[in-house]
């Protein structure tokens, strides 16, 4: 894959953007979510965080087993504000 490839579609992050974060130091998804949101779209990681942790393992020699992975956090599915506020029914 080519730097411009698109890794978080959600974030609209490149693999260029991840590999410059692994070499800064980042070398575990939550490291690289927090710094960059990757992850934290609305598909909350579901197809981002496999690839990111593959250039993680790439880059550092660890197993894909050795990359911790993070865990999903509610809300998985957006909601609208109002829901929130009281404002309105939730549709599902």
């Amino acid at each position: 894959m080519d730097d411009r490839t698109i890794i978080c579609r959600c974030e609209d992050l490149t693999l260029g953007e991840i590999r410059e974060l692994i070499a800064r130091g980042f070398h575990t998804i939550d490291e690289i979510k927090r710094i960059s949101r990757a992850g934290m779209g609305q598909c909350q990681g579901r197809t981002c965080r496999m690839l990111i942790a593959e250039e993680i393992a790439k880059v550092t020699g660890q197993s894909l087993e050795e990359i911790m992975m993070p865990t999903f956090r509610p809300p998985a599915k957006g909601i609208k504000l109002g829901i929130l506020a009281g404002g309105g029914g939730y549709d599902g």
